[in-house]
C-alpha cells in the first residue's frame, strides 16, 4: 500500500436511499477518512482540511436526496469535496490571481506540517505534486492515491477521460523531473 493512500471504505452495506439520516451516518463512516486525505492533499493543512471536510458533509447532507444512483456516490461524493476544497482554495487568492498560483504558499504549509522524521523521499514527492497545475494534481491523486478509474475521474473532476490520461501522464513526467532536479 503507498504511503500516504487512503483508506478504503469497509463493506458494510449501504442504507437505502431514502433513510436519509441513517446513510448519511453511514457516508461519514465510509468516507470520513479518505474524504480527509482526499481533500487534505489539495489543501495541504490538517485544520483546513477539517474544515473544509466539514463543509463538503453539510453540503453532502443538504444535497443527498438528489443522488438517485448508489453507484454514482463514490465520485459525487469526491465532487462534492474536491469542489469544496477548491473553494477554500479560491478564498485564499486575491483578485484575479489563479489558484495556481498558490503552491508556494502551500509548499509552505507542506513543510510546516512535515514531521521533523519524516521520509525526505516522500515530503519532496508531496513537494512535486505541489508543483502541478491544481486540476493535474486532482486527476493525478484522484489516480494515483484513491486509485479510482478514469471514469470515476472524470465523473469527480467534470473532464474527459482523454484529458484525463494526458494529465496523468504529464503529471508523472513532472514529478519525475522535479525530483531528479533536486535530488542531485
Amino acid at each position: 500500500m503507498k504511503e500516504n493512500s487512503t483508506p478504503q471504505p469497509s463493506a458494510q452495506p449501504m442504507p437505502p436511499i431514502g433513510e436519509t439520516e441513517r446513510l448519511f451516518r453511514w457516508i461519514t463512516q465510509q468516507y470520513g477518512k479518505p474524504l480527509y486525505w482526499h481533500i487534505r492533499r489539495i489543501v495541504v493543512g490538517h485544520d483546513d482540511a477539517e474544515d473544509v471536510l466539514q463543509e463538503a458533509f453539510i453540503s453532502i447532507f443538504t444535497h443527498l436526496r438528489q443522488l438517485n444512483n448508489p453507484a454514482n456516490m463514490k465520485p459525487w461524493l469526491y465532487r462534492i469535496a474536491t469542489n469544496e476544497a477548491l473553494q477554500h482554495l479560491r478564498r485564499q487568492t486575491r483578485l484575479f490571481q489563479s489558484i495556481d498560483s498558490l503552491s508556494q504558499p502551500l509548499t509552505e504549509k507542506l513543510h510546516a506540517e512535515t514531521a521533523l522524521d519524516a521520509d525526505a523521499a516522500e515530503a519532496l514527492f508531496h513537494e512535486a505534486l505541489l508543483q502541478l497545475p491544481t486540476m493535474q494534481r486532482i486527476s493525478f491523486n484522484l489516480r494515483y492515491y484513491d486509485e479510482m478509474d478514469y471514469a470515476e475521474i472524470s465523473a469527480v473532476t467534470g473532464k474527459s477521460i482523454n484529458t484525463l490520461k494526458t494529465n496523468y501522464h504529464y503529471a508523472t513526467q513532472r514529478i519525475r523531473k522535479y525530483i531528479n532536479e533536486h535530488t542531485q
